[in-house]
């Protein structure tokens, strides 16, 4: 039986690695704030439990940036979490080649001209290519890898398999909510539990078709941004009253942290907010007031929107923002 190379992982047939328990390799194109988070919840996951981890958990990291302030910094930041880590500037094909699974975390706009550069498309042959780049569908990655030709019908032996994951910025705090789109055909089941192994380190995954990405990104890629919002207001509303900001800041974060926790606990909104809206008190006043300024469908708009332009976005449709109304 003919082998693989060693850092080849997807043989179209049976998609096994090449040796169990052989080591892996994970490069990151682009290390910026999500892309760091990504590695960081990785190596400290790895450092602090044995138990669990998936077959081939990646043991070897290279970090593929531009410039010297970035390859610094990741020296400095995870370079002091493993001595695993190879960062590598302006040098994408060296890291591609030495790798056996591709997490693609630069700028969407970038993706084009890293994707094209010479022998990127010959070094990620038969591997697994992760992207999270924000209104870039997987289709649009292999017509740029392929061509659209090349993409309906080019030999599967001779292509990447891509997989399209949105974590979000709260990936920070270990606390992302990372959508997974389904793959078609399915990923073997150990590429699949690789993929959730590593995004559960920085939080929660959901997976959806991938029609669904956009709606998903606009409901948990914008959402801390729309969450932000919602708090400062409720914070504003502390300070108009006599609380000094800082504690009105923390009392309305805790309050929105709470309120999700007691949700994600099995708690339906609607009947925690019942639960709180005594007949009569000031709970259902300021409700009435929300309902009556229309937030809940203003709110439901803001998703809807967001939902069209991560849609336009992911075709390369300039000036998304401007009225449509």
């Amino acid at each position: 039986m003919s082998m693989l190379p060693s850092n080849q992982i997807f043989p179209p047939n049976n998609g096994s690695w090449s040796e169990p328990g052989s080591s892996t390799t994970l490069t990151f194109i682009g290390c910026g704030n999500l892309g760091k988070a990504i590695l960081r919840g990785i190596v400290t996951s790895k450092s602090s439990s044995g138990k669990d981890l998936p077959p081939n958990t990646p043991s070897r990291f290279i970090a593929c940036v531009n410039r010297a302030e970035s390859a610094s910094a990741l020296r400095e930041d995870i370079g002091s979490l493993t001595k695993n880590l190879t960062v590598l500037q302006n040098d994408n094909v060296r890291g591609i080649s030495q790798a056996n699974v591709v997490l693609l975390a630069c700028k969407p706009y970038m993706a084009k001209p890293i994707l094209q550069a010479s022998g990127v498309k010959e070094a990620l042959k038969g591997k697994l290519l992760i992207s999270i780049l924000a209104g870039v569908p997987v289709t649009q990655l292999q017509d740029i890898l392929y061509g659209k030709e090349d993409s309906a019908d080019g030999s599967e032996s001779e292509r990447c398999r891509i997989v399209r994951v949105m974590p979000n910025t709260a990936a920070g705090v270990n606390e992302s909510m990372t959508v997974i789109a389904s793959s078609t055909p399915p990923l073997p089941e150990n590429l699949e539990k690789l993929v959730n192994w590593m995004f559960t380190r920085i939080g929660s995954i959901v997976t959806v078709p991938p029609n669904l990405m956009d709606a998903s990104t606009a409901l948990c890629g914008s959402g801390p941004a729309f969450y932000a919002l919602m708090l400062e207001a409720m914070a504003d509303g502390g300070v108009a009253m006599g609380i000094p900001r800082k504690e009105a800041q923390l009392m309305a974060a805790q309050t929105m942290k709470g309120t999700a926790g007691m949700v994600l606990n099995g708690e339906h909104p609607a009947v925690l907010r019942d639960k709180v809206s005594t007949p009569g008190g000031c709970t259902i006043g300021g409700l009435l007031v929300l309902e009556e300024g229309c937030t809940r469908g203003t709110i439901a708009r803001a998703v809807r929107e967001a939902t069209v332009v991560a849609s336009l976005l992911g075709k390369g449709t300039q000036g998304v923002n401007g009225t449509r109304h």
